[in-house]
């Protein structure tokens, strides 16, 4: 799709990680790039505040949603269920409302492009609320894409990526995490966010698609 001067992209969850390089590809592009997260006083669990925003900010383009990448882990037995109830807040109703307060300003021709995970579709133990959430968030974006055509809806699903959510290990138990994964993976390498951002962006230009789950986990799904 071309980018024109009067062109407006928003990145909800764009101040960090996969969100910020698709928000930095996006601003190499002529348009307004609006970015915001939790970080910049948005909170996608609050519904109105979400439609406030749009409201306010009128009509866009395409809208890019990234929030939410943190859930609970471990076994069923030992499960936080108010912390896997506050995930889905964030990430899966998060979307919901997003897209429901976006579709009222989103152009004709226009995207919507969701983020589940490789999770929503291999069964791993003690993974339960990440893999609930993204497998309802890509099961969902089929029928919105359906319901809010012509407005197209994609989701990327990235795999491991290397990004600041592992800032908190040390820089040898990172490595050692991510060359552990590489050498797993058909591609031999964890992606980057760049390598993911391209997704976003592929969904954006190719007119064509939509109702889409663009896979961009290094093969983890079939390794």
């Amino acid at each position: 799709m071309a980018f024109r001067e009067d062109t407006i992209s928003v990145v909800i969850g764009g101040t960090s990680g996969i969100g910020h390089a698709v928000a930095e590809r996006l601003a190499a592009r002529p348009g307004r790039l609006v970015t915001v997260s939790r970080a910049t006083g948005l909170d996608v669990a609050d519904a109105g505040a979400v439609a406030a925003f749009f409201d306010d900010l009128g009509p866009v383009d395409h809208v890019i949603f990234t929030a939410g990448s943190q859930a609970p882990g471990g076994p069923l037995a030992g499960l936080d269920l108010a912390a896997a109830r506050a995930a889905f807040d964030v990430k899966f109703w998060g979307a919901v409302a997003v897209a429901q307060a976006a579709v009222r300003h989103i152009r004709p021709e226009g995207t919507l492009t969701l983020t589940s995970g490789f999770l929503a579709r291999r069964a791993t133990p003690g993974t339960l609320v990440k893999t609930a959430m993204n497998a309802a968030l890509e099961a969902s974006a089929k029928v919105l894409a359906r319901e809010l055509a012509p407005v197209r809806v994609n989701v990327v699903s990235p795999g491991l990526t290397a990004t600041e959510a592992y800032a908190g290990m040390s820089d040898d138990a990172r490595r050692s995490m991510l060359d552990g994964a590489a050498a797993t993976l058909p591609a031999g390498r964890v992606a980057q966010p760049g390598d993911v951002a391209a997704g976003y962006l592929f969904a954006i230009d190719t007119p064509s698609v939509t109702g889409a789950v663009i896979d961009i986990d290094g093969g983890a799904l079939i390794a």
